[in-house]
């Protein structure tokens, strides 16, 4: 009975010892920078942990005391598909027929506030890990509804693309908060771009839009988030632009996004949208090319759980540099630091 009253003392000691150890790693120190958090973290991570952390549902690393984390979270009018009970409020393409940017920045402001409690409950309760109860929500969909035949047009903001960038800046500007350091939730501009139905065939589609077009229709609304309203989070698209799929497209990811528009935050796919290159898109010869193409034009997070995990093997034969997963685990972890 001794023996086994101190094997359990012994236990304990362990486990207060390993906690405190992990409260004082530098990465937990909130007097630091986001910047140089990230960076001791990023050292201390396996490559096989980093390359885990770019799915949409990151698993634990509980070495470190960081808990799983699910990147995929909706708040289209409301926060939505929580186990939990919120409010739900209009559509979109209803609060957009109100012109009405006031309601609308009220609008998200009280669902990330609802969003913060459901968040708070699955840490309480162990659920980190688990759809529709993180802070990274894939909203707003400020996509341009040209035709009533498209199945989503109701998630949009209608037509106008100067109407939708400002609903759109009013929607991030409640959702995301104006604490100087930190952000009450994150919101993600989608689909980008170029994407407004047909539903069917979304996947495999390829669209050449006139410079004009891209430039007056399709990507104000978006310009106004990313250098405007400082979005946290942009998801590309399923099609193609020019015969290169949207979340490995040289002018939207690379010169436009990152380049000319400046963007820090981070970019997740649509779900599944990497598994198009090589199935629908037909671009890419397997998974392996379709995982390296992705994250070298700045796709951070791949919603899936069955391509970015062959960075690991691209790694390990030369074709990347464990430094460019760097990047994008340096913008998905400032963010997480920000909420």
């Amino acid at each position: 009975m001794q023996r086994k009253i101190i094997g359990w003392l012994l236990v304990l000691f362990l486990q207060v010892f390993q906690a405190n150890a992990q409260e004082l790693l530098p990465f937990r120190n909130t007097k630091l920078s986001f910047e140089k958090r990230v960076d001791d973290l990023l050292g201390r991570l396996t490559l096989d942990e980093k390359v885990k952390q770019m799915m949409h549902a990151a698993p634990a690393i509980e070495r470190l005391g960081i808990p799983a984390y699910n990147w995929w979270n909706e708040v289209l009018h409301g926060v939505a598909r929580t186990p939990y009970h919120t409010t739900s409020y209009p559509q979109a393409i209803g609060m957009a027929a109100t012109w009405d940017t006031n309601s609308l920045k009220t609008m998200a402001d009280y669902s990330a506030m609802e969003g913060r409690a459901i968040h708070n409950i699955a840490i309480k309760e162990g659920k980190t890990g688990e759809s529709y109860l993180g802070l990274t929500y894939w909203t707003p969909n400020i996509n341009i509804f040209r035709d009533p035949r498209w199945g989503r047009g109701q998630e949009t903001y209608g037509e106008d693309p100067f109407l939708t960038g400002m609903l759109g800046k009013a929607f991030v500007h409640g959702l995301q908060g104006d604490d100087p350091k930190y952000l009450k939730a994150a919101a993600c501009a989608k689909h980008f771009a170029v994407h407004s139905g047909p539903e069917p065939t979304r996947h495999s589609d390829n669209v050449n839009p006139s410079a004009y077009d891209l430039w007056d229709t399709y990507l104000p609304a978006f310009r106004e988030l990313v250098q405007n309203a400082k979005v946290a989070g942009v998801m590309c698209a399923y099609n193609a632009v020019n015969t290169q799929p949207c979340c490995a497209n040289d002018l939207l990811m690379n010169d436009i996004l990152r380049k000319q528009w400046k963007f820090t935050g981070y970019v997740t796919s649509d779900c599944w949208a990497v598994d198009d290159f090589f199935r629908y898109h037909k671009t890419h010869k397997d998974v392996t090319s379709a995982a390296v193409d992705a994250l070298i034009h700045g796709t951070d997070v791949e919603c899936g759980n069955s391509v970015y995990i062959k960075l690991l093997d691209a790694v390990k034969q030369g074709t990347i540099k464990e430094s460019q997963i760097d990047i994008s685990l340096r913008r998905l972890f400032l963010i997480r630091f920000r909420l």
